[in-house]
């Protein structure tokens, strides 16, 4: 949902939620508790659940915990969609995306790109540069292939 509130929505097959790992515990109780069930675990950290049999028609919930020094910057400044509902903040979801590594992200970091400003994009750029130094050039990849794709932003 938060990539929708930075480039055009993708249909996508479940919903993502980060957490800090230290409630990782309370949030799978709570989880249970209302009737969703633990449906497997990530290498990096989290669970997926799936809500009741009446409600199978509802996508499935990845819980994605962490202990990156930056989460609780991340969830103490949040984004709002176009609904009004918080939302990661772009820079840090991008560095998000970028640790993650996977394709799909990668092109979701370039799309977000599209409209970010150049004072928000060296912020970013900075902002990797501290958490991530290692997807610095990556990054800077991704801003060379979004202006080519896509024009320079605004």
């Amino acid at each position: 949902m938060a990539t929708r509130a930075y480039m055009p929505e993708r249909i996508t097959q479940d919903v993502d939620i980060l957490i800090h790992a230290e409630h990782e515990w309370r949030a799978r109780a709570a989880l249970v508790a209302a009737g969703y069930r633990i449906e497997g675990e990530f290498s990096i950290g989290g669970f997926s659940v799936r809500g009741m049999a009446a409600d199978e028609g509802a996508p499935p919930l990845d819980v994605l915990t962490s202990r990156a020094p930056w989460v609780e910057q991340a969830l103490n400044q949040p984004g709002y969609d176009e609904a009004g509902l918080p939302v990661m903040p772009r820079p840090y979801l991008i560095l998000l995306k970028l640790q993650a590594g996977h394709l799909r992200d990668l092109d979701d970091v370039q799309r977000m790109l599209r409209d970010t400003p150049p004072e928000e994009r060296q912020a970013i750029r900075l902002l990797v540069a501290r958490y991530a130094p290692d997807g610095v050039e990556d990054y800077d990849i991704l801003v060379q292939l979004a202006d080519i794709e896509f024009g320079a932003a605004p």
